[in-house]
């Protein structure tokens, strides 16, 4: 599935915070910040984990597991090629009016 380390790597690729990636994959941050606080794979429900993965797989992220052709093997994350920034909710400020 997906560790922590993969999931803290992922969110710093596509240069998103907690919070966003929580709007990403349509979950709630204190959900990601338990995640992330896993030690090795990630645990949760099984909706949640899909949800995550597959939000960051639509983000253009690559997840790498054990048994998959690489030089050094290992887990990891990377990055497609020509993938659009992720689109993010915006939020509106306090006190301003649209």
């Amino acid at each position: 599935m997906i560790t922590a380390h993969q999931l803290r790597a992922a969110r710093a690729l596509l240069n998103i915070d907690q919070r966003q990636m929580a709007d990403l994959a349509a979950l709630s941050v204190p959900t990601i910040q338990r995640m992330e606080a896993s030690d090795g794979v990630v645990r949760g429900n099984v909706d949640s984990l899909m949800k995550l993965v597959s939000a960051l797989e639509k983000a253009g992220i690559e997840l790498i597991n054990p048994g998959v052709p690489s030089p050094t093997g290992g887990r990891g994350v990377r990055l497609r090629e020509h993938v659009a920034k992720p689109k993010l909710k915006t939020l509106r400020q306090p006190g301003r009016s649209s």
